[in-house]
C-alpha cells in the first residue's frame, strides 16, 4: 500500500501546469493531496494535468490567473474560498526571470517582475489566510533561488534577486506572525536545474556536485517539509548541489 501522508489535505500550486510546478503537483497528488491547479495561459496543459491527477484518485480544480496583476492573484484566493472552501498548502511556484543589468529593465518590466514574484504571492496568501487559519496543518512554501539569503550582489539578474530576497523576508515574517495560528512558512531555493533556461555549458565549474538538479528533487524537498519537517518554519533551504557557495572549480591538481 502506497503511503499517502497528505491524504485529506488540499494544496494550491501556482504555475502547476508546466515544468517544475507540474512535477510538484504530481508529487503532492501521489502523497494524497487534492490539487488546485493554477495556470496563466496554458489551460490545455492544466486540463491534461488534472486528468492525470484524477487518475491518482485525488480531486482537482483548475483556476486561471495572470500574476502580473496582483488583483488577479487576490481573486484567485477568493475563488478558492468560494469554490473549494478548504486549503492547507500554498506552493508559490510562479516566477519570471529577466536576465538584465541592474537598471536595464523598463519601469514596466521591473513592475511586471515585482508583481509576479512578490506582490501577487503576497496578495494570494493574504486572500487565502482565512482558510489557512482553519487548517490543522497549514503550510506556505515559497520558491526562491539558491543563495537568496546571502545578500550578495547579482547584476546578472538583479531584479529577480531583489524580488526573491524580499519574498524570503515575507516568508520569515509570515512564520513569525502566524506560527501562533499553526501556520508554517518556508522557502525552497533551487539552483541550476536540468530545465533551467540559462544552464551553464560547463556545469562542473559552477556546481560542486558536478550536475544540474532535477525538478523531482525540489518536489521531494517540499514533500519532506510538508510531511516530516513539522517543526521547521521560517527558513530557506537551498536545493542546489552547493551552487552559490563559492568557487566550485577544483584547483587541487592545477
Amino acid at each position: 500500500m502506497v503511503e499517502q501522508p497528505l491524504k485529506g489535505q488540499t494544496a494550491l500550486v501556482t504555475g502547476a501546469a508546466l515544468r517544475t510546478g507540474r512535477c510538484i503537483a504530481h508529487t503532492l497528488a501521489k502523497a494524497g493531496a487534492d490539487l488546485i491547479i493554477h495556470f496563466n495561459q496554458n489551460q490545455q496543459a492544466a486540463t491534461e494535468l488534472a486528468q492525470e491527477l484524477n487518475g491518482l484518485g485525488v480531486n482537482t480544480w483548475q483556476m486561471g490567473a495572470d500574476f502580473s496583476d496582483p488583483k488577479a492573484a487576490e481573486a484567485l484566493g477568493e475563488r478558492v474560498i468560494s469554490e473549494v472552501g478548504k486549503l492547507d498548502i500554498i506552493i508559490n511556484n510562479v516566477g519570471v526571470y529577466p536576465v538584465s543589468g541592474t537598471l536595464d529593465l523598463s519601469i514596466e518590466e521591473f513592475q511586471h517582475t515585482l508583481s509576479c514574484n512578490l506582490t501577487s504571492p503576497y496578495a494570494l496568501i493574504r486572500s487565502c489566510l482565512p482558510l489557512l487559519k482553519k487548517s490543522s496543518n497549514a503550510n506556505i512554501i515559497n520558491i526562491g533561488y539558491a543563495g537568496t539569503d546571502t545578500l550578495s550582489a547579482n547584476s546578472y539578474a538583479s531584479t529577480y534577486q531583489i524580488t526573491k530576497t524580499a519574498l524570503l523576508m515575507l516568508t520569515k515574517n509570515l512564520a513569525q506572525e502566524f506560527g501562533v495560528s499553526g501556520i508554517r512558512a518556508n522557502m525552497i531555493s533551487p539552483g541550476q536545474l536540468d530545465n533551467s533556461v540559462d544552464l551553464p555549458d560547463q556545469i562542473e565549474q559552477v556546481i560542486p556536485l558536478q550536475r544540474a538538479g532535477k525538478p523531482q528533487e525540489i518536489a521531494d524537498t517540499i514533500l519532506f517539509l510538508l510531511d516530516k519537517g513539522q517543526y521547521i518554519s521560517g527558513i530557506n533551504i537551498d536545493v542546489a548541489g552547493g551552487y552559490k557557495l563559492g568557487l566550485a572549480r577544483n584547483f587541487q591538481n592545477q
